[in-house]
């Protein structure tokens, strides 16, 4: 993987959480990376799929996990996991201290119930 096929390992993610979740108060409950241009999005087992809906909109394929300790990447062009790649821009994760699922304050109660619907 290179900056050849959309990785772009200087730019830093668009923040700490899904940045769609963030802009309609939303909650999440994975995070992942997009390795071409940072935007940080919600994965496909929270409610909004906001990283996939990223892939749809902008057809950055690579994305890198977002949460602490992961370093895999994801090709939704090939539906390939690659299990480690270049290092980006730091910060790797959201902060240790965000929940999962998180931001805290704003996931429900039922949270579970709501992944499974």
């Amino acid at each position: 993987m290179s900056d050849e096929n959309g990785i772009d390992p200087s730019v830093p993610p668009s923040g700490s959480g899904c940045a769609d979740c963030d802009a309609a108060g939303g909650w999440w409950f994975h995070l992942r990376r997009c390795a071409q241009c940072g935007h940080v999005g919600c994965c496909d087992s929270s409610s909004a799929k906001h990283a996939t809906g990223h892939f749809r909109d902008t057809g950055h394929r690579l994305v890198q996990s977002f949460e602490p300790g992961e370093d895999w990447y994801w090709d939704y062009g090939t539906n390939e996991l690659y299990e480690s790649g270049p290092e980006l821009a730091p910060p790797v994760s959201h902060p240790a201290e965000q929940p999962t699922p998180g931001p805290a304050g704003r996931v429900p109660a039922d949270w579970v119930k709501v992944l499974r619907a």
